[in-house]
């Protein structure tokens, strides 16, 4: 089987991708002005709510844009194709979802992540808003268990990005969220697929996969409620 991409200029092909999206989702999606690599849900961030940001680099989507919306990420800083965000659009990101509580920063366990998420951080914990992060690491072919610490975040981060979202939807408070977000890693195990999600797995003609947004959104609230209930 081959496939084709229509690129017009490689240097320019992330910048266009990010301009498709926001062009075909304008209700839902929105670029930071100034800051075009972070997109932030129109519906997600309000006051009282934690916010929550993830990112990576580009090439394999729907990550980490496609998982921007209510109910899921508020935001997400982009990077270049394979490449993480710098520092800058996740800083923005951060900014813009700050609903007065804290921003959870989720994303997964590579070097160059790790690196620039926390030095965003720290430059964000500078003006007084109060910043934890969660690191995925489902990857189980990356590592063995007793080194658990260094695998990567692949398939599983959907998993983990949907429960700690919905936790935030509903408006739990801080600790709570990370707890989720948590358990939700913990107990998230892939390989290039999922094999232990915090809620069953769903086959494509499953009645949930037929029912809409809504009954989706109601069944990731009640893995949110359960993932809380275990982690406490």
């Amino acid at each position: 089987m081959k496939t084709k991409k229509l690129i017009n200029e490689g240097a320019a092909a992330v910048d266009e991708m990010l301009a498709g999206i926001l062009a075909a989702h304008p209700r839902h999606l929105r670029a930071l002005e100034g800051s075009p690599r972070s997109i932030v849900a129109k519906h997600g961030p309000r006051p009282g709510k934690v916010g929550m940001v993830i990112g990576g680099g580009s090439g394999h989507e729907p990550s980490f844009l496609g998982f921007v919306g209510k109910g899921l990420a508020d935001a997400a800083a982009i990077g270049n194709v394979f490449a993480s965000p710098p520092p800058d659009p996740i800083i923005e990101c951060a900014k813009a979802v700050d609903g007065g509580v804290g921003v959870l920063f989720l994303y997964g366990n590579y070097a160059g992540d790790v690196m620039n998420f926390d030095m965003a951080a720290e430059m964000v914990a500078m003006d007084d808003v109060e910043v934890r992060t969660v690191v995925t690491t489902d990857d189980i072919a990356s590592a063995p268990p007793e080194q658990k610490e260094r695998r990567r975040g692949v398939a599983g981060n959907v998993f983990v990005f949907k429960a700690a979202g919905a936790a935030c939807d509903m408006m739990y408070g801080f600790d709570e969220v990370e707890r989720v977000a948590r358990w939700a890693n913990e107990r998230t195990f892939t390989m290039g697929v999922a094999l232990s999600p915090p809620a069953p797995c769903r086959r494509p003609g499953n009645p949930i996969s037929n029912s809409g947004p809504m009954k989706w959104r109601s069944a990731w609230a009640f893995t949110a409620s359960r993932a809380l209930r275990a982690a406490r």
